[in-house]
């Protein structure tokens, strides 16, 4: 057992057998992107008994036995159930962030997501977490601040919902809008900071624009000094007509 986890191994013993790692804790074992929680948290199926130090407990009347797993040689909710008790325990932004990264990297399937619901429907998560699967965009893969600030944009101007990190070729690219035709890239602080790095975004765009794309780009200042110049700057790129004034 790693040393790292013997605070949760510790955790299970003294709660007994019908314990299973779960919520952040649960995150945190399948490499979720949440919060390391201060507490252990885990769910304990049975009867209510007393909280015990260092060890927050949810309690259920039952876990379907297709909701647990062994991982690391530990008892952990499914990563399906896991991101269920996830929606009741982060905020939507996150278990978005959750969502899309798990479907990823192929930890949860959306039919698995619902099949966990369907099993527990009253589970507080299970409303958050439906209103996530049931919206026309799927859920939007972000590995930065600047991807989110920039969703974020997209999302409260009420622009078209692009797919995210999508891989075109030999090449990720932040946002795409397939319709469109259109890759938007967000710089950070360290763009073209070497000249190693200019030279392969520059083999980026050609790449991609031999390939019937156009890339555009907006920097993370522009994102927060000018936000809605930015989304009109966006909008004019996904007119028919490019070339023509952005109106308000």
């Amino acid at each position: 057992m790693p040393v790292a986890l013997a605070r949760e191994q510790g955790a299970l013993l003294a709660c007994g057998g019908a314990s299973a790692l779960s919520h952040r804790s649960g995150g945190v074992l399948w490499r979720m992107p949440v919060q390391p929680p201060d507490w252990v948290e885990l769910t304990l199926v049975g009867r209510a008994r007393a909280q015990r130090e260092g060890i927050r407990i949810y309690r259920v009347a039952a876990l379907d036995p297709r909701d647990i797993r062994r991982h690391k040689g530990l008892t952990v909710t499914a990563p399906a159930r896991t991101l269920l008790d996830l929606a009741a325990v982060i905020p939507p932004p996150k278990l978005e962030q959750a969502v899309a990264e798990a479907l990823a990297r192929h930890l949860a399937s959306e039919t698995a997501l619902r099949e966990a619901m369907d099993r527990a429907p009253k589970r507080h998560g299970t409303k958050a977490l439906r209103a996530l699967l049931d919206r026309k965009a799927a859920p939007a893969w972000t590995r930065s601040k600047s991807e989110r600030l920039m969703l974020a944009l997209v999302r409260r101007h009420r622009l078209p919902e692009p797919a995210t990190n999508v891989q075109l070729e030999a090449w990720n690219v932040d946002f795409f809008w397939r319709e469109q035709r259109l890759v938007v890239e967000v710089d950070s602080y360290g763009f073209h900071s070497s000249p190693a790095s200019w030279e392969r975004d520059h083999r980026k765009e050609a790449d991609l624009e031999d390939s019937g794309l156009r890339l555009r780009r907006v920097t993370y200042r522009q994102l927060t000094d000018q936000p809605d110049r930015t989304a009109l700057r966006i909008k004019r790129w996904l007119s028919p007509n490019p070339a023509a004034p952005a109106t308000s």
